[in-house]
């Protein structure tokens, strides 16, 4: 009921409530503010807390259908040499292909048809190259737009200058389509044709060089080798592969699961000698390869109907990569001569006859030389010859009638990305890692030193606040009703213990109960799709500070407010490498304790590294060096 609505003093009344009611408000207002002394309402502090962490070594761990396999020796002055080869399957194109324009079947009744254009092809392998990329850094820059990468510029903000000395910009070289790189490729008049030989220019006919990634040589990453003055590496790596046919069946389904489930592989699997046979490429034999951060260029066959166009002249453009000549006789008598084979009916038939190719990488004696290589992006292109029948478009007419030899190339793939993720095909690292010194072996305890390793390597686990005590710590600070601005994990290197090693990029942290990182990518902070890019708040990034020490900082500010403020479970974390902070995904790794889910990304590294541990007396030197959980906060007065 509305009162004021019948009364002729509505309107009367509720001024004079309104002016007595904010009256009385003022005037109580007023006496309590009197006397009242301003003082900071909130107080910001920062405590240390002793950590707990222990190590756990892997004897073995899922190597199969990894998006990067590890080819080479590596040696780190903590753990010793490793060892990576690589076994993988070969991909048909198809089943049973045809090569030529004919199938095996018709060919075979070339005598007897009635077919003029029916006629033996003679299919010829011409050639047979192996094909694997090196991994190149996603975020390499040409900053001034000039055609030549920062990593290669002499002045990368200047597209003015003149890198190759020839006289030319590296601009108009860019534009006149001559290398700002050589300074034997220039067209200083851009009339077409190369100033130091007259030579007709064409469209991007010279090698680009290219920021190399991932391969290690001698305890350097490849870009930190000495260069000479036009920015090139001195003496690049060389090194020995033998490529040779495996033997060993590699089954894509778990018998034991009654074939429904992937088959696992473990990075113990051995398979040579004992599985291999056939060598297809040995350069012992056939001559050492060396790592080049050049384009690799393959001219196109010239195409004689077309006169004055020489197409030999455009080039195949590949990514600088391993490009190894196969034995042309082998392929000839197991793919060409098989053609309409049982062997050839199918993918199932094929992995049974050929089985797959073994890699083995040796480096020069003294010498060490480790390649991450994506066997998705890897295939062998077979190259042949065949005779077609051409009747020029007289087909009743057979004076003009020819035989033309003709030439196709046949794409094997190794492995295949598919779009949901996931890989065709099966490819296996097998590590073989040196004895670790007894340090580095599993502790229960709490360590002094933690021994990270990449491969089939270390781990370490991780327990926040006391081991008997943690508890009573978290309800202490859950009384102080604190608000955890940041919490922070500090690793610093041991220098006396990895020497000259490279140091790992960045460290991955994880809810070992659930598997779960320890970022929240809904309030993340990302700068670059690359590894020192992504995930900034929670960074583990690695730091060099003048002096050369070395640390990781992993900001756990939100797990921490999850365990003080929303009484999440206090879980032990688990502590690896990482070489794809997005990569989530788990591999299965057989420890002393059994079998256990890590972080397939860790797995994917031959890096190692050594921090201090928590276990450190106060009398020590390294005391502040030690691991330890950092809260800054800010407590309400």
């Amino acid at each position: 009921m509305n009162f004021f609505k019948n009364s002729p003093y509505s309107v009367l009344m509720g001024l004079i409530f309104v002016v007595t009611l904010f009256s009385s408000c003022e005037e109580e207002l007023t006496t309590i503010g009197a006397g009242v002394v301003a003082t900071d309402p909130f107080t910001t502090g920062k405590e240390v807390y002793d950590v707990f962490a222990f190590n756990k070594n892997i004897e073995a761990v899922r190597t199969n259908k990894l998006p990067v396999y590890q080819l080479g020796t590596f040696t780190d002055a903590a753990y010793g040499t490793t060892e990576a080869s690589i076994t993988s399957q070969v991909q048909l194109p198809n089943g049973n292909p045809t090569f030529g324009n004919l199938s095996q079947r018709t060919e075979e009744d070339a005598e007897t048809d009635d077919v003029i254009t029916t006629i033996d092809e003679e299919e010829t392998v011409k050639e047979v190259f192996l094909y694997i990329p090196f991994l190149t850094k996603s975020g390499s820059r040409d900053s001034d737009l000039d055609g030549v990468d920062d990593e290669f510029d002499k002045e990368p903000n200047d597209a003015d200058n003149d890198n190759d000395g020839d006289g030319v910009s590296n601009r108009v070289e860019n534009a006149t389509n001559t290398d700002p790189l050589d300074p034997n490729s220039v067209d200083a008049d851009a009339d077409g044709k190369n100033d130091t030989d007259g030579a007709t220019i064409f469209a991007n006919n010279f090698a680009r060089r290219v920021d190399l990634d991932s391969i290690y040589f001698n305890g350097k990453n490849y870009d930190d080798l000495e260069v000479n003055a036009d920015l090139e590496v001195i003496a690049p790596p060389t090194f020995n592969l033998r490529v040779a046919r495996s033997t060993f069946f590699l089954r894509d389904l778990d018998p034991s699961s009654g074939f429904q489930e992937a088959q696992e592989y473990f990075s113990s699997q051995e398979f040579a000698p004992s599985f291999v046979s056939d060598v297809l490429f040995d350069s012992n034999e056939d001559g050492q390869l060396v790592i080049d951060s050049k384009e690799i260029l393959t001219p196109r066959e010239d195409d004689e109907s077309t006169e004055d166009v020489d197409e030999s002249q455009a080039f195949v453009r590949l990514a600088p990569g391993l490009r190894i000549p196969l034995d042309n006789q082998w392929f000839q008598e197991n793919i060409l001569n098989k053609e309409g084979s049982s062997e050839l009916l199918s993918q199932a038939n094929f992995n049974e006859f050929m089985r797959g190719i073994h890699l083995a990488l040796t480096p020069q004696e003294g010498e060490d030389l480790m390649l991450l290589l994506d066997l998705r992006q890897a295939n062998i292109t077979m190259t042949y010859t065949f005779n077609s029948y051409n009747t020029n478009g007289t087909a009743d007419d057979v004076s003009d009638d020819e035989i033309e030899t003709n030439e196709r190339d046949v794409v094997f793939n190794l492995i295949s990305g598919l779009p949901n993720g996931g890989i065709l095909g099966n490819a296996v690292n097998t590590l073989n890692n040196e004895m670790y010194s007894p340090q580095v072996l599993d502790n229960e305890e709490n360590a002094s030193r933690i021994f990270l390793k990449g491969g089939a390597g270390v781990t370490a686990r991780i327990n926040l606040f006391e081991a008997n005590e943690g508890e009573s710590i978290i309800e202490q600070i859950r009384a102080e009703n604190w608000v955890i601005n940041e919490a922070n994990l500090v690793f610093n290197v041991d220098a006396s213990l990895t020497g000259d090693n490279i140091a790992p990029p960045r460290l991955y942290l994880y809810n070992m109960e659930t598997g779960s990182p320890l970022y929240n990518p809904l309030t993340e902070q990302n700068t670059a799709e690359n590894i020192f890019g992504l995930f900034l708040n929670y960074d583990g990034i690695v730091e060099t500070d003048d002096d050369g020490n070395v640390k990781y900082t992993v900001r756990i500010t939100d797990y921490i407010n999850e365990i003080i403020v929303r009484e999440a479970a206090n879980s032990t974390l688990g502590l690896v490498l990482t070489t794809n902070i997005e990569a989530v995904g788990l591999a299965n790794a057989i420890l002393e304790e059994g079998e256990v889910d890590i972080p397939a990304t860790s797995t994917l590294t031959p890096l190692g590294t050594v921090f201090y541990g928590s276990n450190i007396p106060e009398s020590d030197p390294n005391f502040d060096k030690r691991l330890k959980l950092e809260i800054s906060y800010t407590e309400i007065n």
